[in-house]
Order: structure tokens, then sequence, then C-alpha cells
């Protein structure tokens, strides 16, 4: 099984810098960077404003408490956003693709398998 992981960066270069920290570990399938958020918030007790990138991580469900602990290690933020959710359907292309790259054998995990009605 898949998750998708979401996080908030300060920009690009950190944000492919650490992908390719978690993908060269097998932490990581691939990291997507979506640039251009805008993030608005309170921090200690102050209302900020920051040019923020999203990265979608692609992660084995079975590696995701090692997952959080290797993002944590390396994300800049003191208090940084990591939220995953399971998507409701996944290829079974990139699902075995997903797990392989990470070594983790698909046989060994619940493949989700997309199957439009």
């Amino acid at each position: 099984m898949i998750l998708f992981v979401l996080t908030t960066l300060p920009d690009e270069q950190i944000a492919a810098d650490i992908i390719r920290n978690l993908v060269d570990k097998k932490a990581a399938a691939c990291g997507t960077i979506i640039p251009g958020a805008r993030s608005i918030y309170r921090w200690k007790a102050v209302i900020e404003e920051s040019k923020e990138v999203i990265v979608v991580f692609k992660i084995p469900k079975s590696a995701a408490a090692s997952f959080e602990i290797d993002l944590r290690a390396l994300h800049p933020y003191e208090i940084p956003e990591i939220a995953s959710f399971e998507p409701a359907h996944v290829s079974q292309a990139f699902t075995t693709w997903a797990l392989a790259t990470c070594d983790i054998p698909a046989s060994d995990a619940s493949v989700q398998v997309f199957n439009p009605a």
C-alpha cells in the first residue's frame, strides 16, 4: 500500500535536496515539488506569511514511521507540517514500481488497484 505524504519547505532547492536524500535512502519512491505556495499562519503570537513549496512524497505505508523520522531529521522547520493520506486508488503498475523502488516487493503489501467503475 502506498501513502502520499505532504510537507511544506521554504524553497525548491531545499525540497530537491531532501527528496534526493530520501529517494537515495529508499525511504521514498519519489517526491513531487509544487512551487508557488503561500502560507499564512500564527507563529509565536505573530501572524506570518511565507512563500513555500509543497512536496508530495509517495512512500510504502509500511515505512511511514521511519520515513517521518528521516524527514524530521532533514527538515529545516522547528515544527514541520507532515501529513499523510491513503489515496483511494493507485494504479497497480505505479504501486508495484513504488514498492520495488523502496525494496518492498508488491507481494509483501496490499496492492491498491485502480479499477474504474
